[in-house]
């Protein structure tokens, strides 16, 4: 599905990413490591054509067609998902209103979700349908924007931070959100802080230092290199 080769972008003369380079497969969790500011939300962020950073060189390749130049919302079209960081929704509007907005009815494609399957997904999302983004709880705001994407349909899911400022049993409730989209065949790209929450899900790590991969490998074989784990994520 997803394949990204010697990608390198920049802000500017800042280059940020070195020549990245992963996949991300049908019905697998991938999830991306690292400290702040070593590039991981510059990756997605160029992976979805944002405008900043812009890419220099490398291919990034979507089944089999190039994402070369499109804007965002060509790359979405392209079955390309993302839940950005923060969140990101409109404080003003309501829950209903969020997700009407993408509802594509009797028309839409076998993989876009409807309104219907989103609060059978997220009860708690039904229950707040006419509650404005600003008067939503964190959890409930990741809810709606992890929502809100799958009604576009995507094959790939590209998520920044999803469990960040959530409590524990919110955190467990996305990672149960994960598994769940990831067997229904869902590829998902994971960046993550929370070590413990990205290894309850992932397949496959990777760890970016400085715009660059230095690590991969399966969440057992991290969990088992101590050097790896407080060289890269300072874990003691």
């Amino acid at each position: 599905m997803l394949n990204i080769s010697g990608l390198c972008s920049s802000y500017g003369e800042a280059q940020v990413l070195h020549g990245v380079s992963l996949d991300v497969k049908a019905g697998e969790v991938v999830a991306l490591l690292g400290r702040n500011g070593m590039g991981k939300t510059s990756l997605v962020r160029t992976v979805m054509g944002l405008g900043s950073p812009q890419k220099t060189s490398g291919e990034i390749l979507m089944n089999g067609v190039s994402l070369e130049g499109l804007a965002p919302y060509k790359v979405s079209q392209q079955k390309i998902g993302y839940v950005p960081q923060g969140r990101r929704l409109f404080p003003s509007l309501s829950v209903l209103e969020h997700l009407s907005v993408l509802d594509k009815g009797s028309k839409a494609e076998n993989s876009a979700w409807s309104i219907q399957q989103v609060f059978e997904a997220f009860p708690r999302l039904k229950e707040r349908i006419h509650h404005k983004g600003n008067q939503l709880s964190g959890g409930e705001r990741q809810m709606l924007a992890i929502g809100r994407s799958l009604m576009m349909g995507p094959s790939v899911l590209l998520m920044d931070e999803p469990t960040e400022g959530l409590d524990p049993v919110m955190v467990g409730y996305v990672e149960n959100i994960l598994k769940k989209l990831k067997e229904s065949g869902l590829g998902i790209l994971l960046v993550e802080q929370n070590l413990y929450s990205a290894l309850a899900v992932a397949d496959r790590v990777l760890i970016m230092e400085t715009g660059a991969l230095v690590w991969s490998g399966l969440p057992s074989e991290l969990m088992n290199n101590e050097e790896t784990l407080h060289k890269y994520l300072g874990v003691h």
